[in-house]
């Protein structure tokens, strides 16, 4: 059997350890070929490929990115998309795909399998740990761990100074990041997209944190929303899965609270870094694990399947599954975070 393998969407932690995981064992348990493709789903778009082997993937597994190249392409969004797809893995030869990606990129592979017959595997990738029906997806550990230390780093300065620090972390549509960073780095407000912030309440936290003589970090999600206003866009511009880019809530917020404290308040974006760089232990472990359940999968012919951790096991949901929705913050973990605050 010839697999291709792809990765599409952002980057982060633990992608090389997915391939290398699935080119190893492909090749010495069931002798399949493999075949990568290169930039996401642009590779089967335009026939963009590199060959993969146990020696194009060793020494891999400690390395961040993908060595595989990565892209937000949406097949369905292009003229003829599906087609080109369809040609390009006949042309190549390629009897099985594996997808390694988040919400866009297992939804294209979902469709795919569900309506042309494409046969596809997924694998759950993304920092923001936002894809539904798997406890943890990998590159979130790796995140968590920069945007903690990063806090850590912050506290020094920011009492320093006396002054506030807002740190601004990814999550778009959840808040694990900035919950689990920020209740790790020890934040004194953490605010998330499930929940809107009351402006003044933040404030009123600020104040008390000066009051016992220690400054205030307050960790934000970059899609997280005050009760009275709208989400803060960088550019109107959408993506090819209709996303637009997000970046403002840090310095807005920043300035709402110097304007209403009196106390000098100071933004740190951390943006792309808490997706570089090498990955955790944890992520190394699971990343390699979802590639060695995958390409068994493959072999098995479960095909329209997502590889999943539940507790310490991997198991198998259906990709229309583990797309049809988020997986948000429930409000009962912000609730026990909460008791931090202020």
């Amino acid at each position: 059997m010839r697999v291709g393998v792809l990765t599409g969407g952002g980057d982060c932690p633990g992608l090389n350890a997915v391939i290398r995981a699935i080119v190893r064992k492909g090749t010495q348990e069931y002798d399949n070929e493999f075949i990568g493709f290169r930039d996401g789903w642009r590779g089967p778009l335009e026939g963009a490929v590199r060959p993969l082997d146990i020696p194009s993937v060793r020494g891999i597994l400690p390395r961040g990115g993908t060595i595989l190249g990565s892209s937000r392409t949406n097949p369905f969004k292009v003229d003829d998309g599906v087609r080109r797809v369809k040609e390009t893995l006949a042309e190549f030869e390629v009897d099985a795909l594996v997808a390694i990606g988040g919400e866009d990129t297992l939804g294209v592979a979902a469709k795919l399998w569900a309506e042309h017959d494409v046969r596809c595997v997924g694998v759950p990738k993304t920092i923001d740990n936002d894809l539904n029906a798997t406890d943890y997806t990998f590159g979130f550990d790796t995140a968590v761990n920069i945007a903690t230390e990063a806090i850590d780093r912050l506290h020094t300065t920011a009492e320093s100074h006396m002054r506030v620090l807002v740190v601004e972390v990814m999550g778009r549509h959840a808040g694990w990041i900035a919950l689990h960073a920020g209740l790790a780095g020890g934040a004194n407000v953490i605010l998330i997209p499930e929940q809107r912030f009351d402006v003044d309440q933040v404030c009123e936290w600020v104040r008390t944190r000066f009051r016992t003589h220690y400054a205030p970090i307050v960790v934000v999600a970059e899609g997280a929303m005050p009760k009275e206003g709208e989400l803060i866009v960088k550019e109107d511009e959408l993506d090819a899965f209709g996303h637009v880019r997000l970046s403002g809530v840090g310095d807005w917020l920043a300035k709402e609270i110097q304007k209403r404290t009196g106390k000098e308040a100071r933004t740190s974006v951390l943006g792309h870094i808490q997706r570089g760089g090498t990955p955790s232990a944890f992520d190394r472990w699971l990343a390699t694990r979802f590639g060695l359940h995958a390409i068994e999968a493959v072999n098995e012919g479960d095909f329209g399947q997502m590889v999943a951790l539940r507790g310490t096991d991997i198991v198998r949901v259906p990709l229309s599954e583990a797309t049809a929705k988020l997986k948000t913050v429930d409000p009962k973990l912000y609730a026990e975070a909460s008791v931090f605050f202020g």
